[in-house]
């Protein structure tokens, strides 16, 4: 779908940010594109692994929105936080807590 289709054909959960547990991953989608962040849970620890946004997503927030909701979900679960991916360890240091 082209960037400026994106908001087009938009579904009940577009928009929304969701924890998709079974791939360990948060996940964005708008309009048949999905943005997400991959990230590991354990007894220990939480680790954000990886994001990734569609071009047609960039400067959007659209990767600040997962970040925001796994660092949410660390501090729920009363897991210190490792940051693993650039672009997470890059919005962190200019959105500091």
């Amino acid at each position: 779908m082209a960037a400026d289709h994106v908001g087009d054909a938009l579904k009940e959960n577009d928009g929304a940010v969701v924890d998709n547990v079974e791939k360990h991953r948060f996940e964005l989608t708008v309009g048949g594109q999905t943005a997400f962040l991959v990230y590991e849970r354990r007894a220990d620890r939480f680790t954000i692994v990886h994001t990734e946004v569609p071009a047609a997503f960039r400067g959007r927030n659209f990767g600040g929105r997962l970040v925001e909701a796994a660092v949410a979900s660390a501090h729920a679960a009363g897991l210190p936080l490792v940051v693993v991916c650039p672009f997470a360890r890059a919005y962190l240091s200019k959105h500091p807590r």
